[in-house]
Parts: structure tokens; sequence; C-alpha cells
């Protein structure tokens, strides 16, 4: 039990959001007291978030919720550099161009869970290659760089098992956590920011960013971490077979988002109800304690609490009506996701290997070859026994569709144009 006064941190440790904090009866007592500035950083790599950053979303939104204000900031700057943390390999470097069109995709997920404004609680945005990109490379050196300690950094875990594995690590991916340090210390000065969260696999750099705001500027900050999220089975939080799931609706449907939480594993439901739903925890402990097949019924709370908070309640309510129609009555909902595909490629035959890669159900059609096999593959409800398999006119329901499926939950329709 929490023993936290602060709304804040009372909020986040009942909930398991804390995993590491460097002053937890500092960062409190602040709370109590004063309205606590706090950001999080996320590094525009994807034209969309996915859901393991949503765990830094939500705490932003807490922030917010306990009486506080968020920042987010975008990595317009670091991402030209890459944070080695938890990488085994270099990332590849983005133009500015692509970074330009990756903030423009990213930017609306977070209104979605933030008020933004000119108020001392609304949701702040900013771009960190608003004083990256004007730095003045022996000016930085000269009145930063001699604060970091390289023996230090060597140590940090980010660098140290890259080193470790003889994997390669490049100068700039190095000086990641010098400039991630900078941007704590420039939000300060800026915002009168005190606080940075984010994940596990970001202490160090968060520590750094403490430590130089103290040295030039003698501030008192805070960092506070959340845990490194795993399913029960110990896979990273939002890896599937078909990829990333992203937030945005455009990469990823409100129903193909539904299902993602339908499908939580039944040692995880209370859990990601704490974490990714704002039902009280009482409500929470009642669901947890289902068992059996009651349990998928908070399975389906989690997925339409989940999908109301991206893509709202409407949506959300549409995708759990969906998966009711196709799966406990067997109808063909009009609101699977659909791919659209030239009615004189389905005339000349569209292999059902391709049409699972389209439908965004594996990767490769190696991947889909094995499916089949193992029977994992139907087509309007027949599993497909033939690789060579081709869909044809002739496969159009009377809906002028396809349904094509990949287990018992992944289901998309085909319609010809």
């Amino acid at each position: 039990m929490s023993t936290a006064k602060s709304d804040l941190l009372h909020e986040l440790s009942s909930r398991g959001y804390i995993h590491q904090c460097t002053d937890e009866a500092g960062l409190d007592a602040l709370a109590r007291n004063e309205i606590v500035t706090g950001y999080i950083g996320f590094d525009c790599t994807a034209p969309s978030l996915h859901v393991g950053h949503l765990i830094s979303i939500m705490m932003l939104r807490k922030l917010q919720q306990t009486g506080h204000r968020p920042i987010v900031l975008i990595g317009g700057g670091t991402t030209k550099v890459g944070d080695p943390s938890g990488k085994d390999e270099t990332r590849k470097l983005l133009d500015d161009e692509t970074i330009t069109a990756n903030i423009a995709g990213i930017r609306e997920t977070f209104t979605k869970f933030l008020t933004f404004g000119e108020s001392e609680r609304d949701a702040l945005l900013a771009n960190n290659a608003e004083w990256l990109d004007r730095l003045n490379y022996i000016s930085f050196l000269r009145d930063y760089g001699r604060h970091f300690s390289v023996n230090r950094m060597l140590s940090q875990d980010s660098v140290k098992l890259r080193l470790e594995r003889e994997q390669n690590l490049s100068f700039i991916e190095f000086n990641y956590m010098v400039l991630q340090a900078y941007d704590f210390v420039e939000l300060h000065r800026r915002t009168g920011c005190r606080l940075q969260m984010g994940g596990s696999d970001q202490w160090g750099n968060i520590v750094t960013g403490i430590e130089l705001g103290r040295r030039t500027l003698g501030a008192e900050l805070f960092g506070l971490t959340t845990p490194l999220l795993t399913t029960a089975s110990g896979t990273k939080m939002g890896k599937t077979a078909a990829g990333a799931v992203w937030l945005n609706p455009d990469m990823l449907s409100p129903y193909d988002y539904w299902q993602f939480w339908r499908n939580a594993e039944d040692a995880d439901v209370a859990r990601f109800l704490k974490l990714f739903t704002e039902l009280s925890l009482e409500e929470i402990a009642k669901l947890g304690a289902l068992e059996g097949a009651e349990l998928n019924d908070a399975k389906k709370i989690l997925a339409t609490e989940a999908t109301a908070l991206l893509h709202g309640r409407e949506a959300a309510e549409q995708a759990a009506e969906t998966a009711r129609a196709t799966f406990e009555q067997g109808q063909l909902a009009s609101e699977l996701p659909t791919i659209e595909i030239p009615r004189a490629e389905l005339e000349k035959g569209y292999g059902v290997l391709t049409a699972n890669v389209q439908a965004g159900f594996v990767k490769s059609t190696g991947e889909a070859r094995r499916q089949v096999k193992g029977g994992g593959i139907k087509v309007n409800d027949v599993v497909v026994n033939d690789e060579r398999a081709v869909l044809t006119p002739a496969d159009l329901t009377a809906e002028g569709v396809i349904k094509l499926s990949l287990g018992k939950k992944r289901h998309a329709l085909i319609r010809p144009v």
C-alpha cells in the first residue's frame, strides 16, 4: 500500500507505475506544495507511436489529472542521433523531412490523453530541435561536456551491454545521454520543469540530467521511472506476430486495437486494467478476481476502456459490437478491417499467402505458408489446406467481400474495387 501523501505519487504507486524514484520523499513533498512540471521525451522514429509508449503517455495524463503540468518533449533533435538504450545495433538515421513527417503523425495522439492550453496546469508540447539544432559544438563541450565522466558513461547499461557484446556503438550514439541530460537542464531553464519520467531503461540518462542540472544551475531535479513492461509470458509489451501495435488509426484500426487488448493473457488483466484504464481500483479488484470463462468479460472491459481512451467511446463500443457479432453470432460484420484490391487482380487469382501479408496478419509469405500448414488460415470460415490457393470472384460472399481469418481472433474483409 502506498505511503505517499501527494495525490500524484499515491495514484502512480497504487496503480503500479513506479519502478524507481531518485528522491521519492522529496518529490512527494514537492507535489503536495507546488504544481510540478514534468516531462517525458518521445523520439519520432516512425509516423506513429505504438502501445509500448502508452505507459509513458498515461504517466503524463496522471500528472495532469492530479493537478500538475505535463510536457511532451518531441525529440526532433535527438532523433537525429539515436538512443542506444535497449538497442543491439545502431538505429538508422533519418533525414529532416522524414522526422518532420513523423512529428506530424504522432502529435495528434497526445491530444487524446492531455489538455493543452495556456493555463499553469495545461500540457505543453516542446521540440528539442529548437535548442539542439542551434548548439555551438565547441561552446557546448566547454560549458557542459566537462561535467560528464567518460568512465561513468562507459558504465551505463546502454553502453556497457553493447561493448560487452562487441556490437558497434557509434560516437553519435555515445553523445545521446549528453543531449538528453541537456534537455532536462534546458526545460528547467525555460519552464521550471523539475521532473523527468520514462521507462526503466532511461534511468541512467535521467540521473545524468539531474546531476547536470545540479552542477550547472544548482537546481534540485527529480527522476521517476516505470517498470519494464512485459507480458506474463515474458514477451515485450506490444510485440505481436504481425508487428507493432500502432496508436494511429490509419496504421492500426480501432477494431484491431480492441482485439489486442481482448487477447491479453489471463495473468495480465488486472495489471493492465490499472495501467491502461481509468476504472476504480475497487472495480479492477473485482474484475481481476474473475476466473475461467468469466475472465473473458474482464478482458472485453479492458479492451473497450483502453480503446475508448485512444479512439473515443463510440469507436470502442463499435469495435466491441463488431467482435460480438463476428465471434458470438457468426455474422459477417461490415466494421471488420477491409482491404481493397483491384477487381482485375482478383479475377486473375489473388494468392492467399499474399492476402495474409497485406492484411497484416503475418510479416511474410513464408510465415503465412507455415500458418497454412498448421491449419491456421481460413477463407470464409473454411480452413485453407493448399499454400498455393488463390482467391477469385467465386469466393465473394453475398455481401461482395471475402472473409480472411488467422486463428480464431484475427479477421479482415477483402473487397474488390
